[in-house]
């Protein structure tokens, strides 16, 4: 059995390391010749998620750090808390993305069931794969076959960074809901922690400014200094269409959402456990891996990838709704429903490990 995958990111080392690991030879070829790997981009992964990684992919304890809490809190009211999710050892764990990059990089060189192959931008002699995976956005498939999509435009750009500060202990995430959009600190270590401010209406706002905001509204760190501040627009989708043939679209070429929950590579990582076990599945029944695997993959995710994108966007919306009328009824709606233990359980569950029905 022989899978290629198109891409050099994350997803796209993800997946091949699952699939080597069960003695699946794996060709990556990429045609985008200046990938680079985001040094402020910080993933964050959920418990059940993480555990999965460490069985079947590779092992996370290293390069990661883990989170008790996350608190959520509004502009208007710093010292209150308007949602609350707690585990007594861990909730979530926080990955710098190149540092991931790297360990799976290492990792799969060493491989035999791995090959990368240097693409000249001509995807071509495909034929002799049994399933080909696409995670790029510029390539001839994904111009044929995975451009139709239901896309939304937030008018917004994410800003990422990490701020260096003093030691602290440092096992609480926090997101604030300011007045021009939604602003997570993410912890890294004692001394780090990792910045996402999406800003509403923003494009290419200075580094002073985005400097001054988070030391606006930073409640707990002793900041020495701010590292390089990137940027992206934001925008969620849904492909139509996940599969042609033996061609699957896979990763964030399938979905993209809101990074306010921090729930886009969970959504990947759930999408690879499912891909995986459906390749097994056919292997171990001594079936060719075909488009039937895309099929299945289609028939049991597509529908839960929409409803649960969908869902983080109404997050954003409900937030986003409060701001432009400046009215804080809904948030203390949300307060006093964050207090039920049973939905407070029901949304922890739902975060950590997605939609199942």
């Amino acid at each position: 059995m022989r899978v290629c995958i198109l891409g050099s990111g994350l997803t796209a080392l993800t997946l091949a390391k699952a699939l080597v690991n069960q003695n699946i030879f794996v060709d990556l070829i990429s045609s985008n010749k200046n990938y680079k790997i985001n040094l402020s981009r910080t993933i964050g992964i959920s418990k059940s998620n993480f555990n999965y990684f460490n069985r079947n992919i590779i092992n996370l304890e290293k390069i990661s750090w883990k989170l008790k809490k996350i608190e959520i809190y509004t502009e208007k009211n710093k010292n209150e808390k308007i949602l609350n999710f707690e585990n007594s050892t861990q909730l979530f764990s926080t990955i710098k993305n190149h540092e991931l990059y790297e360990v799976l990089s290492k990792n799969l060189s060493k491989n035999k069931y791995f090959k990368k192959i240097k693409s000249k931008n001509k995807l071509t002699n495909l034929e002799k794969y049994n399933l080909i995976v696409n995670t790029e956005y510029n390539n001839i498939f994904t111009k044929k076959y995975f451009s139709k999509k239901i896309e939304k435009a937030y008018n917004s750009s994410a800003y990422t960074t990490v701020i260096n500060h003093e030691k602290i202990s440092n096992e609480i995430a926090v997101q604030i809901f300011t007045k021009i959009g939604p602003l997570a600190f993410l912890p890294l270590s004692k001394n780090k922690t990792s910045i996402v401010y999406s800003i509403y209406n923003s494009k290419n706002i200075d580094r002073k400014k985005i400097i001054h905001l988070i030391n606006q509204h930073n409640i707990k760190y002793k900041i020495k200094n701010i590292e390089k501040i990137e940027n992206f627009e934001l925008k969620s989708f849904n492909l139509r269409s996940y599969y042609h043939n033996n061609i699957l679209a896979f990763g964030d070429l399938l979905h993209r959402i809101h990074p306010l929950a921090g729930q886009g590579f969970n959504m990947t990582i759930r999408d690879i456990n499912l891909l995986t076990n459906i390749v097994k599945k056919k292997i171990d029944l001594g079936l060719p891996l075909d488009s039937s695997v895309n099929y299945e993959f289609d028939k049991n995710t597509k529908h839960k990838n929409y409803i649960f994108s969908n869902s983080i966007d109404l997050v954003q919306e409900f937030f986003n709704f409060e701001r432009k009328f400046k009215n804080n009824f809904l948030t203390k709606s949300v307060k006093i429903l964050g207090k039920n233990r049973s939905l407070n359980k029901l949304f922890t569950k739902v975060a950590d490990e997605g939609i199942n029905f």
